[in-house]
């Protein structure tokens, strides 16, 4: 019976990581945090709900960068004799807890935009135009900040989409003064407020399931799990495979164990291995690969053979 573990990591692979963005993280961290004392100034100041629930977003923002940050961090650590992978799962606790942190916030404010539809405040519109015009160019330049890495991370997707969509929200403010300044009706401002935390919502509700889905140990999305099996079942020699399995280490690393009952005389020494382990690593982007081989005519089944077992 032959292992390999790990041999693709031995290739150039290369790809952006939370922990290359480090200056984004700190930049985004900054400049949001004088955005959310300068709404919350104005907010007050004004008497807008609007503006309060932009800051509680970016507040949520604010602490969401951070955790993703320490996450990186965290998961640059080398592994242990205890913790074998590091704690590279740490980045998908950090996409886990972003998520809720805003639906916890989103909620509260949504709460308090319908208490006061029926009593509203009287608003301020010079002042949530002015607050929320600067609060949009510094979203949209922070938002930028993680255009590069979008598409590569959990959380820095979930940074880019925070940061684009408070952009997006503070025009909405924006909006909504001028509206409230041009009609004088002050509920503009708590309908725009319930807008904003509805919009948030739905731009949560894609990290949230990516997120819930590595930390319950489902396969990664843009891995097809049919794809990897037809693969490995039309390698020379295999028979069958069993014991397939795929999950995430990391919001950018996956990993895979699988058996391959091979043919007696069949290729299954450690190049065959190799290449397997780097054609899973190149074009399924799996970073982590251990096979097991087994003999066709193994006198004793495996006891991981059938399907429902795990």
């Amino acid at each position: 019976m032959e292992f390999a573990h790990d041999a693709a990591d031995g290739h150039g692979h290369h790809h952006h990581s939370p922990g290359t963005f480090g200056r984004a993280f700190a930049a985004g961290i900054v400049l949001n945090s004088a955005i959310i004392a300068l709404e919350v100034v104005g907010g007050l100041a004004a008497h807008s709900m609007a503006l309060i629930s932009d800051a509680a977003h970016n507040a949520s923002d604010v602490l969401g960068l951070a955790m993703a940050w320490g996450a990186a961090v965290l998961a640059r650590r080398p592994p242990t004799a205890r913790r074998t992978y590091g704690l590279r799962r740490a980045s998908i606790l950090a996409a886990l807890g972003n998520a809720m942190l805003l639906l916890v916030a989103t909620g509260g404010v949504g709460w308090e935009a319908i208490r006061r539809l029926g009593a509203p405040s009287v608003v301020r519109a010079d002042v949530m135009i002015g607050v929320s015009l600067i609060a949009a160019v510094v979203n949209a330049v922070s938002a930028l900040l993680f255009a590069g890495g979008r598409k590569l991370d959990l959380n820095l997707q979930a940074a880019f989409a925070h940061l684009a969509g408070d952009a997006a929200i503070a025009l909405g403010v924006v909006g909504a003064g001028v509206l409230v300044r041009a009609t004088g009706w002050m509920q503009i401002d708590s309908i725009v407020s319930l807008a904003v935390s509805a919009m948030v919502l739905v731009a949560t509700y894609s990290v949230l399931k990516q997120s819930l889905d590595l930390a319950l140990d489902a396969v990664p999305a843009g891995i097809d799990p049919n794809g990897v099996r037809a693969f490995l079942s039309s390698l020379p020699g295999v028979v069958e495979v069993h014991d397939l399995h795929i999950w995430g280490m990391s919001t950018t690393e996956a990993v895979l164990t699988a058996h391959l009952v091979m043919r007696d005389g069949a290729p299954a020494g450690g190049g065959f291995l190799c290449e397997i382990e780097q054609t899973l690593h190149d074009r399924f982007r799996i970073e982590h690969s251990t096979l097991q081989i087994e003999p066709q005519d193994a006198p004793v089944p495996c006891r991981l053979q059938p399907a429902e077992r795990i």
